[in-house]
């Protein structure tokens, strides 16, 4: 006949009941597991369970005494710990891979089964015990480590005088600023671009379609996602074109690659500003007019400057417009290619089908394009005879254009 639970003897209960304010230290009390081991195997074992009960009683002391006695020697190890270094080795030590937690957590795989629940709660409050003494005492050493730099800083003299040595923009910066103000007083709009773009603004959009002779003037830096890196900044001009439409007036500076040879002239990287200006009755008049007033105002005087002819399919007419040379003053030398002469501005009337391709009515309005040379604006303002210094990276080359 089963027995049940609610008809448990009296006496049994008494004997066996001893909770946890009778049994301070042990996490399962004797009547839990009697009546788990009953559960289990039935009451025609009962008399197993109570075999029992001496071993559970037992192991119960010795988990109690093995937990105690890590403690013990946690919080002694802890006592000697004096930097975030030995908290560490701590903290591997008692709750690492191989540490003592997880020694006793080995040890599981041999409990009862009614006996592994108590036991895995024991070992995880010690853990946690651990875990959180190791956390208080790693603020109060970090707290005492900050504390002990401050106090071993080396003290200073607030009186002695101070390096005022300052930096300076880059003299291509200078520049661009320089002329990014002369045009927005001419009321065109500063605009920037990307300098990864695809083949459609960079050639195509320009009236260079695929396998045109003229994609051989520019040596391209491919990348494997097929895009590129620009080539010249007037990759921007479709997309300005369909941003404000016309009229328009915008400049747009910014850095050009170029797979080329480097020499006192030429350089794989080097700036850029390209400007547009679409109206009705554009003229080359209106070109030769703005490009002469923003170098007079750059170079504070008078400038003198030729248009030849020269050919860009996306501009019709082209010209090349070259400014004499102010580093030599015409006579000739390495920055000019002794010319006299240094070519400073591609430029002409924007091509038609470069219009259609912006979205303008070419019928209506005509423009001209212009890209004019950062780079070599700034060294003749700066008396610069070689290109490469600009990318060098010299601070004593660069530091003289300090207040300039």
């Amino acid at each position: 006949m089963g027995i049940s639970e609610n008809a448990r003897c009296k006496g049994c209960v008494d004997f066996f009941t001893t909770d946890s304010s009778k049994n301070a230290g042990n996490t399962l009390c004797i009547n839990e597991y009697f009546w788990t081991v009953w559960r289990k195997k039935g009451a025609q074992d009962l008399c197993i369970g109570f075999s029992e009960v001496p071993l559970f009683i037992e192991r119960t002391i010795q988990m109690n005494e093995n937990t105690k006695q890590l403690l013990a020697m946690f919080e002694e190890s802890l006592a000697k710990a004096d930097s975030s270094e030995s908290l560490e080795q701590l903290r591997v030590e008692f709750l690492g891979k191989k540490g003592h937690i997880a020694a006793l957590m080995s040890q599981l795989k041999s409990v009862p089964n009614e006996e592994k629940k108590a036991f895995g709660q024991a070992v995880n409050e010690v853990k946690q015990e651990i875990e959180k003494k190791l956390a208080d005492a790693h603020a109060d050493i970090v707290k005492k480590e900050e504390q002990k730099l401050i106090d071993s800083a080396e003290d200073y003299d607030v009186t002695l005088p101070m390096d005022i040595d300052m930096g300076s923009y880059h003299p291509i910066t200078v520049i661009q600023r320089e002329v990014e103000e002369i045009f927005r007083t001419m009321g065109f709009t500063i605009e920037d671009f990307s300098e990864i773009v695809d083949d459609f603004n960079c050639f195509e959009a320009l009236n260079i379609p695929k396998h045109h002779p003229a994609r051989d003037m520019q040596d391209t830096y491919y990348l494997s996602s097929g895009q590129l890196l620009k080539t010249h900044t007037s990759a921007a001009q479709n997309s300005i074109m369909k941003k404000y439409g016309a009229p328009l007036r915008a400049v747009f500076p910014g850095r050009c690659f170029r797979n080329e040879s480097t020499d006192a002239c030429h350089e794989n990287t080097f700036f850029q500003m390209e400007g547009i200006m679409i109206d009705e009755d554009i003229s080359i008049s209106n070109l030769i007019y703005f490009m002469k007033t923003m170098l007079s105002e750059v170079f504070g005087q008078d400038v003198n400057v030729r248009l030849r002819p020269g050919f860009f399919p996306f501009v019709e007419p082209g010209f090349e417009l070259d400014i004499q040379c102010l580093i030599c003053g015409g006579d000739g030398c390495p920055s000019c290619k002794n010319s006299g002469w240094l070519e400073l501005c591609p430029c002409g009337m924007i091509h038609p089908n470069v219009l259609n391709y912006g979205g303008i009515d070419t019928e209506k309005y005509t423009g001209f394009a212009f890209g004019l040379g950062l780079t070599r604006l700034a060294m003749m303002k700066y008396g610069i005879k070689d290109i490469r210094v600009l990318n060098s990276g010299n601070l004593k080359s660069l530091s003289q254009f300090i207040g300039k």
